[in-house]
């Protein structure tokens, strides 16, 4: 499904407008997905709407928005819809964003409550123009949804807050999120040419500071596959995640938005996939999700559930 504003090739990214078309390549059978039509997405489309919020599902051109507001499920992006970093798989745009906006996160909970939500994920853009990368509103948020719905559980799919002093993660650790989560993306050796603005040894250390934190939050990572990357080094990134404490892993094809992102190498297959699920597992992590729709917030509620049951299967085995 593309973004509800996304026309014009090229319109909603100008500042990639610079870049080399790549093909796009045909999509196999298993990537297929059906156009959302039914009376439930539309409920969900207007509760956001009538909120004046913003989702990652539209701003990413997510292919499980149908199904997922179809539930009620949608994923909350906060701090604007304009990102200050510029990855190149990423559909979501970049500029200069407006200021936050203080009522944003009363209006995040009042929704989660109209949606009776009982697990909600609260994502944002990258705002390395405030001094705290976004920090306070994420805690913001979290407080207002913890006031207005306190049955539902949060999970939070973060920046990776680069350009900030180490308190600007204890604030968001100390709101007490049910998950916190902070996607590597992809394996270090495509950084420069996929997720120029980020380093990939400071996003692993940020999820191993989580956890040094607060040893009881669940951390969570996902990796985009089908870039270029080969399958050792996608479980040398499995061992890093593992050696920071990782406990949820999610792993997806990377779809191209426009001829202007990123080009896809190659469709990896649903086989290939369980294997990646299958060494996940042998790896110690507690839930892993990997199919090639898989999205950081695909079916987020079912697994935390299962996350949880997991972990106290584990606890119970070591007692």
């Amino acid at each position: 499904m593309a973004p509800r504003d996304l026309k014009i090739p090229g319109q909603r990214h100008p500042e990639k407008a610079h870049r080399a078309d790549n093909a796009q390549p045909k999509k196999p059978d298993w990537i297929r997905v059906k156009a959302p039509t039914s009376e439930g997405y539309r409920q969900t489309r207007d509760i956001i709407r009538e909120h004046k919020l913003t989702t990652v599902c539209e701003e990413a051109g997510c292919p499980n928005a149908g199904e997922c507001w179809a539930q009620g499920h949608a994923t909350m992006m906060i701090m604007g819809e304009i990102c200050t970093r510029g990855c190149t798989f990423c559909n979501v745009a970049t500029g200069r964003p407006d200021d936050l906006d203080v009522f944003e996160p009363g209006r995040v909970a009042d929704a989660v409550a109209k949606l009776g939500l009982n697990h909600v994920v609260i994502t944002s853009v990258d705002r390395d123009d405030v001094e705290d990368g976004g920090a306070e509103h994420f805690a913001q948020t979290i407080r207002a949804i913890r006031h207005r719905a306190p049955g539902t559980t949060i999970e939070i799919l973060t920046p990776d807050f680069l350009r900030c002093g180490p308190e600007a993660l204890e604030v968001v650790v100390a709101a007490k999120p049910d998950v916190f989560n902070h996607n590597l993306e992809t394996v270090p050796g495509l950084y420069q040419e996929v997720r120029p603005g980020a380093r990939y040894f400071h996003s692993l250390r940020l999820l191993q500071r989580v956890k040094e934190l607060d040893p009881s939050m669940f951390t969570k990572s996902g990796l985009m596959v089908g870039l270029g990357e080969e399958r050792p080094q996608v479980l040398q990134v499995m061992d890093d995640m593992r050696s920071a404490g990782v406990d949820f892993l999610t792993i997806g094809q990377y779809l191209q938005p426009t001829p202007k992102h990123h080009r896809v190498d190659r469709f990896i297959t649903p086989e290939e996939f369980a294997s990646y699920e299958k060494t996940a597992y042998g790896k110690g992590f507690l839930m892993v999700s990997a199919t090639p729709l898989t999205r950081s917030s695909y079916h987020a509620g079912d697994d935390f559930v299962r996350l949880r049951e997991n972990r106290e299967r584990a606890l119970a085995a070591t007692a």
